[in-house]
């Protein structure tokens, strides 16, 4: 705790005041930019990476960054997804996974979880469809290989997850609405962002303008249904 109240006073007497005005507007109402959809992860931090400030980004966060297809659960994802779209206006939804994620570790290992993480385990039953994915498509992979290529498949499949959202359906076909599958390299920094087109993860800046020209009916060909999308 001592670090924690230390880090308080450090905010309070350095950044805070440095940063009135902002805390001052941020006082008065949020207006996010964009909707960051990440894992709980202690090794992730959204405004790090992506060196924004308080009020850019909605973030929500749990184990292996899952949302939960519409009417699955009642939990707090749908809530959060359904308020940042329809009540705070965001245009820009993220997925963003990471290398070396516990939780998508214990996916590729769920029947061991039943009885020593029951609460995990149920939670990473709302990813059933990457686990599949991964025991029919990826037999040829071990290792951190096929730890990767389960965390990548997982984003896109979180992807799929949202278009079961009708505030998100409709604004996809509606052209008001852009999804985006991050996969972050803690080793090295990097962000990759999924191409559609291409069928890879690849640097994100090398996407920007080809995003503006996909149109959402071919964004959400792209995204459903198929697992040639990761290029071995």
């Amino acid at each position: 705790m001592k670090r924690l109240i230390k880090g308080l006073h450090e905010f309070q007497t350095n950044y805070f005041n440095t940063h009135r005005e902002l805390f001052e507007l941020l006082s008065q109402g949020q207006k996010p930019r964009f909707l960051f959809i990440t894992c709980s992860d202690s090794r992730i931090d959204p405004n790090l990476i992506t060196q924004t400030e308080p009020g850019e980004m909605f973030i929500i966060r749990n184990a292996g960054n899952i949302i939960p297809p519409y009417g699955a659960t009642n939990g707090g994802e749908g809530a959060s997804v359904e308020y940042a779209v329809q009540a705070l206006g965001i245009q820009e939804v993220i997925v963003c996974g990471h290398s070396h994620c516990g939780a998508m570790k214990g996916l590729l290992k769920i029947s061991k979880l039943e009885e020593e993480m029951p609460v995990v385990y149920q939670w990473l039953k709302h990813a059933e469809a990457t686990r599949r994915t991964m025991k029919e498509y990826y037999q040829g992979y071990e290792g951190e290989e096929l730890l990767d290529a389960t965390i990548k498949e997982n984003i896109l499949n979180q992807l799929e997850n949202l278009q079961t959202y009708p505030v998100i359906y409709s604004r996809l076909k509606s052209g008001q609405l852009r999804l985006h599958a991050w996969f972050y390299e803690i080793e090295t920094g990097q962000i990759l962002e999924y191409d559609p087109v291409r069928g890879e993860y690849v640097p994100p800046q090398t996407q920007f303008s080809r995003a503006a020209w996909i149109t959402p009916e071919q964004q959400e060909r792209i995204y459903k249904g198929s697992y040639s999308r990761l290029e071995s």
